[in-house]
């Protein structure tokens, strides 16, 4: 399972970086804080950060954004869904959710989930490369299972298999 997600987790750490550095802010404020903490590794300290100014503006984006990613990398994976979905419904114009959200849904298994939500980051904002990489990749990995299911259904034509072991490489899905 790992390795199906791996290509999405990258794109994932990215999107961070891209989504808070996007955002104009003076160099001590705390998100600016809680941004250097995070970048030396002090997830926990940044993590206090955005838990404080949540608790006085609940509806700031760019926090509620970095305690979703730091929640991630805890592997606390449905609260950090929840607060995506929220910044989903809140600003949909905002592609970062939609794709990390993408993410998360891929790892629970749940591709057909990732897709609707890199589909709609795409549809929110065209030029959004991320997502459309990621939404390749989960296309791919929709494929494989699909010529897998047709194996199990009886066919086994040495197109469906050259198709499958082309899908596999792309995506490194171990071969069971």
């Amino acid at each position: 399972m790992k390795k199906q997600t791996k290509f999405l987790f990258i794109s994932t750490l990215l999107v961070l970086g891209s989504f808070l550095s996007s955002i104009s802010y003076a160099q001590n404020t705390p998100l600016a804080n809680a941004e250097k903490l995070y970048n030396a590794g002090k997830k926990a300290e940044a993590l206090v950060i955005a838990e404080k100014v949540l608790l006085e503006k609940p509806s700031d984006p760019q926090m509620r954004f970095l305690k979703a990613v730091i929640l991630t990398e805890q592997n606390k994976t449905n609260e950090a869904i929840e607060i995506y979905t929220g910044l989903m419904r809140d600003f949909p114009e905002l592609p970062e959710p939609y794709n990390n959200v993408a993410v998360l849904y891929n790892l629970k298994g749940q591709p057909e989930l990732s897709k609707v939500a890199l589909e709609s980051a795409i549809r929110n904002n065209p030029g959004y490369a991320v997502a459309h990489e990621n939404l390749g990749d989960i296309y791919i990995q929709l494929a494989s299972a699909s010529y897998k299911k047709a194996q199990k259904l009886g066919i086994n034509s040495s197109s469906l298999k050259a198709k499958l072991l082309r899908t596999e490489s792309v995506i490194q899905l171990p071969t069971k």
